[in-house]
């Protein structure tokens, strides 16, 4: 038989990369004799690299999407799997001429599609509030693959375990809990949580239970902003990962030490799900539907309020009801609940 030369194409968001890893551990067994390539950006291909799903890596570079198509006709790829939802990432593997074209039609992408999924939806104009991890999951699903498996996965390589170790020296591997806070989101402002309630769970974490806390956002200029901001309120000290940075690999390692993440509904709560971390989840304007998971170690703190959830980036509100609704002696009892007996 043949071997085929399959290209499989990653979402960008880092959550959604995470949410695929049951599809792609699907299509690796599914295609175990045929070689699988991966394309990603580099944030992407960061995160899930280390996982035996791939032979192969290509980084994306460009945003071309005609110059991507001239780039990969130089692998004569026989299939592709689209899980990127992108107009332009379906149109740049037709223009690249490869021959079976599987992904979701959608926003007018169809037409460059020959092996199509449809997406659920409950009008014109709005899709069904589904998991994410289902509806990448129906993509191997439909190839004839294995979907029992739902658990998200990734790899922590040993060397970014010593380098964490080492650079923050006393504050792993030790008795007290690791906690890691994150008060970022690549989504929009809606969803942040007060920087005076992350410090107040702070000042509790370590009064408390002596706990080393972390706070972990990304290089944008807003979310170091919001980690100085939580420091400056918070009556002992924390560590700072907006001043003492860490790569993405490294960013996974430190996680894997963590006994507990306290989360915005983004990117990094699906890195501690995927590592079996304990997770405290805080959802405002994002539809915890979207993100379902059968995850047993996490406690989804969810806003109560008329107006929720919206699923806006920006709050459209003169007052942020669903997160102002969540207040930080909730977040504390939740994290009674998880640290108590340890």
């Amino acid at each position: 038989m043949t071997r085929q030369n399959i290209l499989v194409w990653l979402p960008s968001p880092m959550g959604d990369a995470i949410m695929a890893t049951p599809a792609l551990r699907s299509i690796r067994n599914l295609f175990e004799n045929d070689k699988i390539t991966f394309f990603a950006n580099k944030t992407t291909a960061a995160i899930i690299s280390g996982c035996p799903f791939t032979d192969e890596w290509i980084i994306q570079n460009e945003s071309n999407p005609f110059k991507i198509a001239s780039q990969l006709k130089k692998y004569n790829f026989s299939h592709v799997i689209l899980f990127k939802n992108s107009f332009a990432s379906a149109l740049a593997v037709f223009w690249a001429g490869i021959k079976t074209r599987t992904g979701y039609a959608r926003d007018g992408r169809g037409i460059f599609l020959n092996d199509k999924l449809y997406p659920q939806k409950i009008s014109k104009n709005h899709y069904k509030p589904i998991s994410v991890i289902d509806y990448y999951l129906a993509i191997p699903s439909s190839l004839g693959g294995d979907i029992s498996n739902k658990k998200t996965e990734l790899a922590v390589n040993e060397t970014d375990k010593q380098v964490v170790m080492e650079k923050f020296s006393g504050k792993l591997n030790v008795k007290n809990p690791q906690v890691i806070l994150v008060p970022g989101g690549a989504f929009g402002p809606s969803k942040l949580w007060q920087e005076e309630n992350f410090a107040q769970v702070a000042d509790f974490l370590i009064e408390k239970f002596s706990a080393n806390v972390f706070i972990s956002v990304s290089p944008a200029k807003e979310e170091i902003a919001i980690a100085e901001k939580i420091c400056s309120l918070a009556k002992h000290p924390i560590e700072n990962l907006g001043k003492n940075p860490v790569s993405l690999g490294q960013l996974k390692a430190l996680f894997s030490f963590a006994g507990l993440v306290i989360t915005n509904d983004t990117g990094p709560r699906h890195i501690a799900i995927a590592l079996n971390r304990k997770v405290i989840t805080l959802f405002g304007p994002n539809n915890p539907a979207w993100t379902a998971n059968d995850y047993q170690d996490e406690i989804k703190i969810i806003a109560d309020v008329p107006c929720a959830p919206c699923d806006k980036s920006v709050c459209k509100k003169d007052k942020h009801y669903c997160m102002e609704s969540i207040s930080a002696e909730k977040v504390c009892s939740a994290v009674e609940k998880f640290l108590k007996n340890e």
